[in-house]
């Protein structure tokens, strides 16, 4: 237990989900999962929401948990108007650290979403390309992350979105990039392969593992599988985030715990963990 609660001591989640949610039965609010995360000893949560910005949340919670530090974020989806500028200015003026790309608004996820939850979704889905090349108003976006030192990441687009993404982010000089949970499969429609994986990471993007992935009620990945992925692309250019907040899953935190503990059981060290719960994190926040 000793290496397991000292790695999981500072360590830090950037994508974990929380109540209130207008689709989803979440297992605890931010202030709740804030709590958790100060007996455990975490350095920061990043609070993710695709109904709404979660800067003016993690600014309460703040104030009532200050021993962790709860970061806003924003998802660009059609619940907060989706591809705008105006959106992701004020988010950024009011403390957000994180920019999703779309998610469960994006059109390589929409169907896929509408299925998983047995629900009708209205909208074909957001792309972020325009005649094969990307639309104005993502360049715009783009330049506000950088200017606000926010992190940005690729939400659920497809592939190719991703590579357009990254090179035109590389282009205005915007190094904090994310590929969200890039071994999960059940919510889109197009993945990345390992290949991709490599080739992003060389451009300087950070990997992201989900614990969710591993789930089975999600999809059911082999840890061995995912520890094989890191090591391919190498810890140094990864994280590992949790994914959680699920009615039917442990919260947050302790899913923080079970993670740490589950890559170490299937191989990889302290040291390789601790790059991808603390210092990467720390870097991505602008923390250290």
């Amino acid at each position: 237990m000793g290496d397991i609660d000292d790695i999981l001591c500072g360590s830090i989640d950037m994508h974990l989900h929380h109540a209130p949610d207008s689709l989803l039965k979440r297992r605890l609010d931010a202030l709740q999962t804030a709590k958790q995360a100060r007996e455990f000893g975490m350095r920061g949560i990043v609070l993710k929401s695709h109904d709404y910005p979660t800067a003016p949340l993690a600014h309460l919670v703040n104030l009532l948990v200050p021993e962790v530090s709860s970061f806003g974020s924003l998802c660009l989806d059609y619940e907060t108007g989706g591809l705008n500028t105006s959106t992701v200015e004020v988010s950024a003026r009011l403390g957000a650290r994180v920019v999703w790309m779309p998610t469960f608004s994006a059109a390589n996820s929409r169907s896929k979403v509408a299925g998983l939850l047995g629900i009708k979704l209205p909208g074909e889905g957001i792309t972020i390309l325009r005649g094969g090349k990307l639309a104005p108003e993502v360049t715009d976006i783009l330049h506000i992350i950088k200017d606000y030192d926010m992190t940005l990441a690729s939400g659920h687009l497809s592939p190719g979105e991703i590579f357009a993404l990254v090179e035109a982010a590389k282009r205005i000089g915007l190094r904090k990039i994310i590929i969200t949970h890039a071994l999960e499969r059940g919510v889109v429609e197009e993945s990345l392969g390992l290949e991709a994986q490599q080739q992003l990471a060389s451009e300087g993007a950070f990997i992201e593992h989900c614990f969710l992935t591993l789930m089975p009620t999600a999809d059911k990945l082999d840890p061995g599988q995912m520890v094989a992925a890191i090591r391919a692309v190498g810890a140094e250019h990864c994280i590992m985030s949790t994914d959680f907040g699920q009615i039917y899953h442990p919260p947050a935190p302790e899913g923080m715990r079970m993670f740490i503990a589950t890559m170490l059981k299937y191989g990889l060290t302290r040291a390789e963990i601790e790059l991808m719960v603390k210092v990467n994190p720390a870097r991505l926040l602008s923390l250290d």
